[in-house]
């Protein structure tokens, strides 16, 4: 993931990023609102770590998977619909509902 992504849904990532540093508060978190530098500088003065390590270390964490809270976030929800637009067969919409999805009747063809 690159961290413009993580920029513009910055809220979504709050979580995944205490668990990586726990040493951040919800506070700390509202303050840096997405600014990078300032969050080297709030994950440096939290740990006492040297900047380049702290940089090292977010280069890492950028390299994983993005978390599933970010994937989950509503603001996802019609990308991800585009994006699973592959496994849709054809003549169906991927915006469709899935009510219907996985049939839940009976064999007899009641519910």
């Amino acid at each position: 993931m690159k961290w413009a992504h993580v920029e513009e849904n910055w809220t979504a990532f709050n979580e995944a990023i205490i668990d990586r540093w726990p040493e951040l508060t919800e506070e700390d978190l509202e303050e840096i609102d997405g600014d990078r530098r300032a969050f080297v500088a709030a994950i440096v003065e939290a740990t006492g770590e040297e900047p380049e390590d702290v940089v090292e270390q977010l280069r890492e964490w950028l390299a994983g998977e993005l978390p599933s809270d970010v994937v989950m976030d509503p603001t996802h929800d019609n990308q991800s619909m585009r994006n699973s637009s592959k496994y849709v067969g054809e003549g169906e919409d991927e915006y469709d509902r899935d009510e219907s999805f996985g049939d839940d009747e009976e064999e007899d063809g009641s519910a």
